[in-house]
């Protein structure tokens, strides 16, 4: 089952998201339902999440992001481009 953000969307690496009063990205997730070497790790300690890259936070784990009010989506990172130009 993917992880999902308090809103219900999936959440994908790349996302622009915002994390209280802070924009970021989901540097990856770590899913129990995938087999991932690098994600191993997070999965057995903490069952799962995501890993947010925030502008005033740094690095945030996210363990529980569906419960995480704060974090919501702002954008896919395939609408963060257009035309090859950072819209």
């Amino acid at each position: 089952m993917p992880l999902k953000y308090h809103s219900g969307d999936e959440i994908k690496k790349g996302d622009q998201i915002l994390y209280g009063s802070s924009r970021g990205v989901v540097e990856f997730v770590a899913d129990p339902a995938v087999d991932d070497p690098n994600t191993k790790w997070y999965v057995e300690e903490y069952g799962g999440g995501a890993m947010l890259m925030t502008e005033l936070y740094g690095a945030v784990f996210a363990s529980r992001p569906n419960e995480e009010e704060d974090l919501e989506l702002a954008g896919r990172a395939e609408t963060m481009f257009r035309d090859g130009a950072r819209s």
